[in-house]
């Protein structure tokens, strides 16, 4: 089997090999992330706020583009489900700039769906497409459109997820460009039941028929996610510029919180790498006597997805199927108890 560090860093390389020192641009940085394939369960609602500051980056209004550096980015993102395969994501951006106020930056919205179970894929996939504007401030490009396939897989303690985003401009400067080329990855292994740590990618490397290395932006974050609850996600990174169009130095936090609104007990909150907040490829034990039938009941433990319960994302070298294996394991040794207890009690009146 192919080791996912080996199957990502090959892909890692690429993109920095494309590095080349040229002339600086602005650089915008809302939404940090890397997703996973999971959706958002029906009858959940995922509400997350995205922070980040860039502690060196651009220092002068540059083309009518605000200052990056000591600039704190707001962006919350609320996302609903609607099905076991599809949600909807919606996101306010705001900007916290060194000499003025709070200031609004655009919004986006930002539908998904994936594949589903009843495909047996061997890799988790889904696709989302976002739409939206940002204010001229802010970006050259005032309404962009991106189209992200989410590809993502789990091994045992490791966890790789490939986003090869496609983005354009609808309307502004790059609008004559075409698709752009805006790769994105992440690798992460889970250290303890609670924590995993890991590296994330993103790159801007230009249009996809021509890759445009004098302005291409790439950084690396080393990372953390937490597991701080069945509901919580927390993700934090420092991001490293490799490039001079590039923030040279990024911290960036991911706080999430999911709520649910009647029927979505028991589905636990979308993972991505593995989703902030929760690791994936911690151990688990099923509890002892009693309760066993009232455990069996519900989702098997390893499931980390924010969709449906019955998926399983950590089993050992499976993403699915573990339930009906927990249940029959559950019901034999119940019957085998049983059958005990019967012999016994038999016994006993025979002896009287």
């Amino acid at each position: 089997m192919i080791s996912p560090v080996h199957a990502v860093l090959p892909a890692l390389a690429l993109c920095a090999a494309l590095v080349t020192p040229k002339p600086v641009v602005a650089q915008n940085n809302f939404e940090i992330q890397v997703y996973g394939s999971e959706t958002v369960a029906p009858g959940s609602t995922m509400v997350e706020l995205h922070s980040n500051v860039a502690a060196q980056g651009s220092t002068k209004t540059t083309d009518h583009l605000l200052r990056t550096q000591g600039a704190f980015h707001e962006t919350l993102e609320i996302t609903q489900g609607w099905t076991p395969w599809f949600e909807t994501g919606f996101y306010v951006f705001t900007s916290i700039q060194p000499d003025t106020t709070w200031e609004w930056v655009g919004n986006h919205i930002r539908p998904r769906v994936r594949a589903p179970e009843s495909w047996h894929l061997p890799v988790g996939l889904s696709l989302s497409a976002e739409v939206g504007y940002q204010r001229r401030a802010f970006s050259t490009d005032t309404w962009t459109l991106e189209l992200r396939p989410i590809i993502d897989r789990q091994w045992k303690r490791w966890y790789v997820s490939i986003n090869p985003v496609l983005d354009r401009a609808i309307k502004g400067k790059s609008t004559g460009d075409g698709f752009e080329f805006s790769p994105a990855a992440k690798v992460s292994y889970a250290v303890t039941p609670k924590a995993a740590v890991g590296l994330e990618y993103y790159g801007s490397l230009g249009s996809v028929t021509h890759l445009d290395r004098a302005h291409d932006q790439q950084q690396l974050f080393p990372v953390i996610d937490l597991d701080l609850g069945p509901k919580w996600e927390f993700n934090f990174g420092v991001g490293f510029g490799l490039t001079p169009s590039t923030d040279r130095l990024i911290v960036k936090m991911i706080l999430g919180y999911r709520f649910e609104w009647g029927g979505a007990s028991g589905s636990s909150p979308r993972a991505a790498a593995p989703r902030p907040g929760r690791p994936r490829g911690a151990e688990w034990r099923p509890p002892s006597e009693p309760g066993m039938e009232a455990w069996a009941s519900r989702r098997c433990p390893c499931s980390r997805s924010r969709s449906q319960p019955s998926r399983s994302r950590t089993g050992p070298g499976s993403r699915r199927g573990c339930r009906p294996v927990v249940l029959d394991r559950v019901v034999e040794e119940r019957r085998d108890r049983i059958v005990l207890r019967g012999a016994v009690l038999e016994g006993d009146a025979r002896g009287a």
